[in-house]
């Protein structure tokens, strides 16, 4: 078997470079984002069993939305499907995958996703990619903004950004606020919006499915593209701030939707909502491949 050998030379280097040249491009990115998904994914997986037990767990999909396990599916599969399989690895291709391992080595899931972040800006902006490698790494670098740039961001505007939520429960229910903290409508108590029940995290989802969905139909950037993607995040605020307007009507209400079955449905009101709101604005593509 002959292997291939890029413009810089791969013979007499030895088994290292020889394995290098022997793997397409595309497979070693393959690779090392399958790599930082997994251990990205692992953390969460491993902190959902220790605290719901692995019944529940799975049940709750990990905690993890089914958003992104599909996004980090389809993000890899393009980039598979890769047609210049016989590009090679660059010598800049090493440097930034070992940087890429020292991030991902280490035991926190953070770290990962920041890899898959920086990898992506790589493909990206530093490589004269091909159109299905550059889908895959917009999918994935999608897939970081609700596992880790939502998240860091709340770190930063947290009060603000459930006060962004009580406001719109306050204004419903025609109650009082102070800060996150919202009267029940019926004077029995006050509702508490911690950060679970933030709205934050449902749109940043909603942004990553409409980028997997775009991307997976073909679809052409345009303006109008803005409106979708505001509106995917609409719907979402819309949902989760009629089932915290729902919860702060008395303490009956709060005890009956505030639990794992009210989150599931909540959630998945919100997917249809998001799919559903994604394929329409991508309506077109998808009839023209039909």
């Amino acid at each position: 078997m002959i292997a291939r050998i890029d413009q810089s030379g791969t013979r007499g280097r030895g088994f290292p470079s020889a394995l290098l040249a022997s793997i397409p491009r595309h497979e070693f990115f393959a690779g090392l984002f399958i790599l930082g998904c997994a251990n990205g994914i692992g953390a969460r997986v491993i902190q959902a069993v220790n605290r719901l037990g692995w019944a529940d767990a799975l049940i709750g999909t990990f905690e993890i939305s089914a958003i992104v396990w599909f996004a980090c599916f389809v993000g890899v599969m393009f980039i598979f499907r890769n047609k210049e399989k016989t590009d090679v690895i660059r010598s800049s291709d090493v440097a930034v995958g070992s940087g890429f391992l020292l991030l991902v080595i280490l035991p926190i899931g953070g770290l990962s996703w920041l890899a898959v972040t920086a990898l992506s800006l790589y493909i990206l902006f530093l490589t004269n990619a091909s159109l299905t490698l550059r889908k895959g790494a917009i999918i994935l670098l999608a897939t970081t903004v609700p596992m880790l740039w939502s998240r860091l961001l709340f770190q930063f505007f947290a009060n603000l950004i459930l006060e962004f939520d009580a406001v719109f429960v306050a204004w419903l229910l025609g109650t009082h606020r102070t800060g996150n903290i919202v009267g029940f409508a019926d004077k029995s108590g006050s509702l508490v919006i911690l950060p679970a029940c933030s709205s934050l995290a449902n749109m940043s989802l909603a942004f990553l499915c409409w980028v997997t969905v775009s991307q997976s139909a073909g679809h052409r950037w345009s303006p109008y593209d803005i409106f979708w993607c505001l509106l995917t995040c609409a719907s979402v605020i819309a949902v989760n701030v009629t089932r915290i307007s729902v919860m702060g009507l008395s303490l009956s209400h709060y005890d009956a939707i505030h639990g794992q079955w009210g989150d599931t449905f909540a959630n998945m009101v919100i997917l249809c909502l998001t799919v559903g709101i994604s394929l329409l604005g991508v309506r077109r593509d998808l009839l023209s491949r039909a």
